[in-house]
């Protein structure tokens, strides 16, 4: 069971008009982590931030850079993070050729590496490269499409959750297990329960309308706690 869970602030859902002033509301909040996506317009339809913002980004804040790439060509864009300089890359299954290639070029770097998944990729598909990843990514909607704000997760999110809980335990690995998409006020407990620890917060939690951001932390700190606890009755 997992002790400690992650809120990761998605930087594409703060003000991006005032990157530096956001980024010193996160750091007040007391949050370590900073969800940054690269997104190349053709593997998503979005595409948020420029790689010289991400290199501005990293000038004023010694915050963890949890970098999520969605691209069709995922080397350009880990050769670029890595010469930024940043503690963790996660890359898509789906638009590798070369997985374990990519896996060793970060890992060389002293990079953690994740591995995403889009919602319908089986967890099948890590049979192999599981043990050689700190994170496996779990996307809960389409990539990309946040600002489509009538789509809801996937109705296999909590399952597949689950699911690859139990196969890292099976393993007796160590892997983080990240969940990235309408990850809700609503739905942060079930999440948890299920064995998530590391939340990728973006509109409908952290940056929830109505509250403040340190606000919206405690209530999420709250929803984790009861997600937890859930597990720990569930478990006793």
């Amino acid at each position: 069971m997992q002790n400690h869970v992650t809120i990761a602030p998605s930087i594409m859902c703060a003000d991006l008009c005032n990157l530096e002033k956001s980024i010193k509301e996160i750091e007040s909040a007391g949050l370590d982590t900073l969800h940054i996506d690269v997104i190349d317009g053709s593997f998503s339809p979005s595409m948020p931030l420029g790689l010289s913002t991400i290199e501005q980004l990293r000038k004023i804040t010694n915050m963890n850079f949890d970098v999520h790439i969605m691209s069709n060509d995922n080397e350009f864009f880990i050769q670029e993070m890595l010469k930024i300089g940043v503690e963790q890359i996660t890359f898509h299954l789906e638009t590798t050729k070369h997985v374990d290639r990519y896996i060793n070029m970060i890992r060389k770097h002293d990079t953690k590496v994740g591995i995403a998944l889009n919602p319908a990729t089986p967890l099948s598909a890590l049979d192999y490269v599981l043990p050689q990843c700190d994170t496996v990514l779990l996307m809960l909607i389409n990539p990309g499409f946040a600002s489509d704000k009538g789509e809801a997760q996937v109705p296999y999110a909590t399952k597949k959750v689950e699911d690859l809980y139990n196969l890292i335990q099976s393993k007796g690995l160590d892997t983080s297990i990240e969940v990235d998409g309408r990850v809700s006020l609503e739905t942060i407990p079930k999440l948890v329960n299920a064995g998530a620890d590391m939340l990728v917060a973006g509109s409908t939690s952290l940056y929830a309308k109505g509250q403040s951001l340190a606000e919206n932390k405690k209530t999420v700190e709250n929803l984790i706690e009861e997600g937890l606890n859930e597990e720990v009755k569930l478990n006793g």
